[in-house]
């Protein structure tokens, strides 16, 4: 039965004029995935900017409620573990909670994040107050759906995601091609807002030559790296294809991979030489980006791929699909390599080619980050900040702040 009493509520406090935004998610730090990680980069980068914010998560284990800083509160709502994902949980279905909430404390606009059953009810109780809506479009369920054999379930779960996102004022995409994808399929109200990247945290002088020699390799080795969740929607089969190839032209070259999932097992036995380094955060991760040589990224369920710009930041060539977040980023020859969508035959002659190339390696690498560099947290915070202001409908006072979201979205389209 969905009662108050099974959420832990403080106060959400608006100390000064500013937008009060709840935001609701079934993911977050600590846990590890893009999701988690780039929403609470917006959380805190809007925290910044001034505005009251209010995080409506599952409860995760032995989490206690906020609040986390003055201004930035929480509600932890009750959840289950997702199959296949044991580390992260989903919200339960908690309309009723959320409108008692929300009536006697108030957000400006409500934000969610994930499309899950806890966002489903923000979503449902939110136009039951007549609050203002905005959504993210961040993770391809539907394309998931055909790698863990229920593609059948393609056209029920892209006509959900629809029906959902088609009731917010806003829906929030990382990229163009997305954008366009997605009105292609009917979904309406699409704005471009991409991702950022922490520069100083992924950088490549954190490339670390005790931690290649705690790999057992020397420094002159090719590795040959990939970080994501060791799963089935990541096409990993292509990525051992192509470092068999590379091996049989380098007996030397090592696999690294950063990440876990349920496709380890497999993986050691059919890569019992590969650097299985497990999930990895903050310097350390940024340690096994720089200590590599060779980025491949062979994902095509991705909406951005969070790795890609962490890998150019850390001066890392990458190869990878003209897809999401590496079609935009990446220029084919100048600061990365790319691949037709879907070509597995191009992708691995281009890791061969990489990877025997030491001279174009140097060369993407060195405009690999300037490209990175460019993808500022400050201005994708103030894109998202444009959507929600334009959500909210203000105008008068706020008049610079509409002018200014229309020229995000013209930046950003």
């Amino acid at each position: 039965m969905d009662q108050a009493s099974d959420i832990d509520v403080q106060s959400f406090p608006a100390e000064r004029r500013s937008l009060r935004i709840a935001v609701v998610t079934e993911t977050y730090p600590p846990e590890v995935n893009g999701v988690a990680t780039t929403l609470a980069r917006v959380v805190e980068g809007l925290h910044r900017r001034g505005h009251d914010l209010q995080l409506v998560r599952p409860r995760q284990k032995a989490a206690t409620p906020g609040p986390l800083t003055p201004r930035l509160d929480e509600v932890l709502m009750r959840g289950l573990p997702i199959p296949r994902y044991p580390n992260l949980r989903m919200g339960l279905p908690s309309k009723r909670t959320l409108v008692k909430l929300w009536s006697t404390s108030r957000p400006d606009v409500v934000h969610v994040a994930t499309e899950g059953p806890l966002g489903w009810s923000a979503l449902q109780a939110a136009r039951h107050l007549h609050l203002p809506v905005t959504s993210d479009f961040r993770t391809n369920f539907h394309a998931y759906s055909r790698h863990y054999g229920i593609g059948w379930l393609n056209k029920p779960i892209m006509a959900y995601l629809r029906k959902f996102h088609n009731l917010t004022a806003s829906t929030m995409v990382p990229t163009a091609q997305l954008r366009n994808e997605l009105q292609l399929a009917g979904f309406k109200r699409l704005a471009v807002v991409s991702r950022g990247v922490d520069a100083q945290l992924f950088t490549p002088e954190r490339r670390s030559a005790s931690l290649r020699e705690s790999w057992g390799l020397r420094q002159d080795q090719l590795v040959v790296c990939c970080v994501g969740r060791l799963a089935a929607e990541k096409n990993l089969d292509l990525l051992a294809n192509a470092f068999e190839a590379i091996r049989a032209q380098d007996a030397d070259a090592r696999l690294l991979l950063v990440g876990s999932g349920p496709l380890r097992a497999e993986l050691e036995a059919r890569c019992p030489d590969a650097i299985f380094a497990g999930q990895r955060s903050g310097p350390d991760l940024a340690a096994h980006y720089a200590s590599a040589d060779l980025f491949l990224f062979p994902s095509m369920t991705e909406t951005f791929g969070n790795v890609t710009t962490e890998a150019l930041a850390s001066g890392l060539p990458v190869l990878a699909y003209r897809h999401a977040g590496a079609g935009e980023m990446i220029v084919d020859g100048l600061n990365g390599r790319l691949v037709p969508y879907g070509d597995a035959a191009a992708f691995t002659r281009t890791a061969l080619e990489l990877a025997r190339d030491g001279q174009q390696r140097a060369r993407l690498a060195a405009a690999a980050r300037e490209r990175a560099v460019a993808q500022d947290w400050g201005l994708i915070c103030e894109a998202f900040e444009a959507e929600l202001l334009k959500a909210c409908g203000w105008a008068a006072g706020d008049a610079g702040a509409l002018l200014g979201a229309e020229r995000l979205s013209r930046e950003y389209a």
